[in-house]
């Protein structure tokens, strides 16, 4: 079956894209935040790396390179792949794991908060025909529990009890399967040559200015909070 690309090349409203340009800026801001008070002397370099791969993909997104679907491989994984790749290695080397110990789980717990606005962002994307519905509230996209219960997990992040390091662990532990749930349904949904969902509405709207920034930088940042957390709170007596 082929995919409905009607709104392949049609561009979102204004008011969405700067909406969304604001939640990119909302969510560097708090990740920002957390290396400062990791590693103070480093955040600004590593703010620095994270702002050139987006504005990467951003220019590549505002040329259209991303709307060649049959291109082979997929441009698509172009946008996921290095970002995974990079969290990958940072999890098995002695210094970076050292690094990831440092960052405070409170301030990545409320890098949470931005799941609220980036569902309604997509909510606004499948409006306009850029998304299917299962990736919304409406469909099979139950993210936005994490994001409205993120304060919650972030008052159990600032105290230091058993118990309440046992229930930010479950809580990192769901809000992260919530996540796989999406991104898995996205691809899924996206025109790929893997595609097996919403073919009357795949979805394009990561494909384009400056919505790939999600699947590029907010994604990435969200699930890299997630995994350590739930590596520093196993390593901790529960």
């Amino acid at each position: 079956m082929q995919p409905n690309l009607s709104h392949l090349y049609e561009n979102p409203p204004i008011w969405l894209s700067l909406c969304f340009g604001g939640i990119l800026i909302i969510t560097l801001a708090v990740f920002y935040a957390a290396l400062r008070q990791a590693v103070p002397t480093k955040a600004g370099f590593i703010l620095f790396g994270i702002l050139t791969w987006l504005a990467v993909l951003l220019a590549l997104a505002q040329s259209d390179f991303f709307l060649k679907t049959d291109a082979v491989p997929p441009r698509f994984f172009m946008v996921i792949l290095p970002p995974f790749t990079l969290i990958l290695a940072l999890f098995l080397t002695k210094n970076s794991r050292r690094f990831l110990d440092q960052l405070p789980i409170q301030t990545l717990t409320w890098l949470n908060t931005i799941r609220v606005p980036v569902e309604l962002a997509l909510y606004g994307l499948f409006i306009h025909h850029f998304i299917p519905e299962l990736m919304t509230f409406e469909g099979r996209n139950f993210d936005i529990l994490s994001g409205l219960t993120a304060p919650l997990a972030a008052y159990w992040a600032s105290q230091n009890t058993a118990a309440a390091r046992r229930k930010l662990l479950i809580w990192n532990i769901l809000a992260l399967l919530l996540l796989i749930n999406i991104v898995t349904h996205a691809v899924l949904a996206a025109p790929l040559p893997i595609q097996q969902l919403a073919f009357d509405q795949p979805n394009v709207g990561v494909l384009k200015f400056p919505f790939v920034g999600l699947p590029g930088v907010v994604v990435p940042l969200v699930l890299f909070g997630h995994l350590v957390s739930i590596r520093q709170l196993t390593k901790k007596h529960l």
